[in-house]
C-alpha cells in the first residue's frame, strides 16, 4: 500500500505544513517547488561560475601574456644598450 505522501508535493509552504499540490509527472515536487520543466540548478559545479577569472584557461592566458610582456621588456632593454 502507497503511502499518502507520495501523492503530495510535500515541500514547506509558508506556513510550514506540507504543500498538497500533486508532484509533476516523473518528478517529486509540484510545478511550484522545483518540479517544472528547466527547474533545478545546473548539472555540475556551472551554478558556481561567475566571470571565468579562475578557470584553467584564463589563468594559462594571463600567464603566457605575463610571459610575453617579460620578453618584449627584456628585448626593449637590450635595444636601449646598444
Amino acid at each position: 500500500m502507497q503511502s499518502s505522501t507520495k501523492n503530495i508535493c510535500g515541500a514547506k509552504t509558508r506556513s510550514e505544513k506540507p504543500c498538497q499540490t500533486p508532484p509533476v509527472k516523473n518528478k517529486k515536487r509540484c510545478r511550484m517547488h522545483g518540479g517544472a520543466y528547466g527547474s533545478g540548478g545546473q548539472l555540475g559545479n556551472k551554478n558556481a561560475f561567475k566571470h571565468g577569472y579562475y578557470s584553467k584557461a584564463s589563468i594559462a592566458q594571463r600567464s603566457e601574456t605575463h610571459k610575453l610582456i617579460r620578453e618584449y621588456r627584456k628585448l626593449c632593454r637590450e635595444l636601449n644598450e646598444l
